[in-house]
């Protein structure tokens, strides 16, 4: 490791990529970052990034204010969903969450009226649990044991 200047190395690896970070020492006596990504394509692609050890309060800083707003909008995302959601469901289900969990959803067929599929809905609500399976049902007696008599 101490024949290319390097000092320390750390390695990430996911799906397809890897990256490499590594701290190096160049002829002079600086010590550096180097941050490497590597990725698996019809050959092998690298990219490479260096931040010297002057710079690097101020890189990590930045970085550090990137991913701080990164994680303040996926917060506001996530409630702004949430919130989207709820609305949704009191637009539709003005009684609640609980009647949410208890509605039975009707689905309409092609060119078939929310009316019409609802009674359709409420037809099929006899406790018969229907699968849209059909079973054709044929009897096990043969033509010739009907005719005989007993």
């Amino acid at each position: 490791m101490a024949i290319r200047g390097e000092l320390f190395t750390n390695q990430v690896n996911l799906d397809n990529r890897s990256y490499y970070f590594n701290v190096k020492e160049n002829r002079n006596g600086d010590i550096f970052l180097q941050i490497v990504e590597s990725k698996i394509k019809d050959g092998e692609e690298r990219r490479d990034i260096v931040v010297f050890a002057d710079d690097m309060k101020d890189f990590f800083k930045g970085l550090d204010e990137s991913l701080t707003y990164i994680d303040k909008v996926k917060k506001e995302r996530a409630k702004l969903r949430a919130e989207k959601k709820a609305a949704k469901a009191a637009k539709f289900n003005p009684d609640g969450a609980e009647a949410e969990k208890t509605a039975k959803k009707v689905y309409r067929r092609k060119g078939e009226s929310r009316l019409v599929a609802e009674k359709r809905a409420e037809k099929k609500d006899d406790g018969i649990k229907r699968t849209g399976k059909v079973i054709h049902i044929t009897s096990k007696r043969s033509a010739d044991s009907e005719k005989t008599e007993y």
